[in-house]
């Protein structure tokens, strides 16, 4: 297993994807880093800043750049003896009609394919799918007394 030793984090979106990621490497490298750590890379909702509302964890997210920009740079991390660290939060799905897998799991309930990947208690509301929101904003609910 490698250990890294030193690692230097990116924030990747669609004006700083695998490309510029890439420009990078070099100069990392002359500064003793040994590994790049991204934010999430993975398929997010469309103009997503951050990464962290994926909608398809499945596949890379188009906005960074193409599979051949990304193997560019894992290419260009390798030759430089450099490991890629990839910020992963299983938690941290797009729970919008722009992800599949919620969508599905809406439409399907604790059939879906996916009803196993969110954290759910479906014997909590006889097999359907609660939600915990507000009609309008927390202090105002609250001081409506809805809550």
């Amino acid at each position: 297993m490698r250990i890294p030793t030193a690692t230097y984090r990116v924030q990747c979106n669609a004006s700083f994807g695998f490309t510029k990621a890439r420009e990078l490497v070099s100069y990392l490298g002359k500064l003793g880093v040994s590994d790049l750590y991204t934010s999430p890379i993975v398929a997010a909702r469309p103009g997503s800043a951050h990464g962290y509302d994926v909608i398809d964890p499945t596949r890379l997210n188009p906005e960074l750049g193409s599979e051949a920009e990304f193997q560019a740079l894992a290419d260009e991390l390798r030759a430089r003896n450099m490991g890629l660290l990839l910020d992963i939060v299983p938690n941290h799905m797009s729970a919008t009609p722009d992800n599949p897998w919620w969508a599905g799991v809406l439409r399907d309930g604790p059939s879906s394919p996916y009803a196993a990947f969110f954290d759910i208690d479906w014997d909590a509301a006889d097999g359907k799918l609660v939600l915990p929101v507000l009609g309008r904003p927390y202090r105002e609910a609250l001081a409506g007394g809805e809550l």
